[in-house]
């Protein structure tokens, strides 16, 4: 599996890079989320996420996949803007590894943090992204997590400050040890986005979120 590069800084001295988590098995689906599509003739919602994430303004996409899902990776070669993609070797072991597998690849001096999505929220809008990117860097907080009405969803945005914290979350707890191990200090970051609080696992829930009006 080829892994793209891309350390470009547009326009500012902040690098965060975009990390989409797509190494799951989808076993509640049946089949891909990554490659469902957000309408009948639309992108597919890796697709559609890797663009709103470059809208938003972060500076470099990666998506985690398995290193056997030949076509999740057929789909991303067939984007023009070059991404990065991660083979996540233990994605069995949960979506921790994936995100620690897209921290490993991403990491490098100068990345002041990640912006982490699941692929099952391509609805996101890329305002959302741009607000997230915008109070960290008005406001330094080692975390920022989108919430809408008072729930929390994703994406999160982890600061450099916790990457050590990440790396030694513990595998069965996941990255949600670290989120609530700064309850103090973390910013919940409320916004008029719907679909930060989407959860898309099982076909049902696929045709009623694709069908309500956005």
């Amino acid at each position: 599996m080829e892994v793209k590069k891309s350390w470009e800084v547009r326009g500012n001295a902040r690098v965060v890079p975009g990390i989409v988590l797509a190494a799951g098995y989808s076993t509640r689906m049946g089949r891909s989320k990554a490659l469902l599509r957000v309408r009948p003739d639309g992108p597919t919602f890796v697709d559609q996420l890797v663009s709103t994430l470059l809208a938003g303004g972060v500076t470099d996409v990666l998506v985690v996949a398995r290193p056997d899902d030949e076509a999740l990776v057929r789909e991303l070669e067939t984007r023009a803007t070059a991404i990065r993609v991660v083979p996540n070797e233990r994605a069995d072991r949960g979506q921790l590894s994936s995100l620690i597998a897209g921290l490993n690849a991403a990491d490098h001096p100068g990345v002041a943090a990640i912006l982490v999505t699941p692929v099952d929220a391509p609805f996101v809008r890329p305002e959302t992204i741009a607000a997230i990117l915008t109070a960290f860097d008005e406001r330094h907080p080692p975390i920022v997590r989108a919430t809408f009405r008072g729930r929390h969803g994703h994406p999160v945005l982890f600061a450099r400050s916790v990457f050590a914290e990440l790396r030694r979350a513990s595998i069965d707890v996941g990255a949600k040890a670290v989120v609530h191990a700064h309850a103090h200090d973390r910013l919940d970051l409320d916004v008029d986005d719907p679909a930060v609080v989407d959860d898309i696992d099982r076909p049902e829930d696929y045709t009623r979120i694709v069908d309500e009006p956005r």
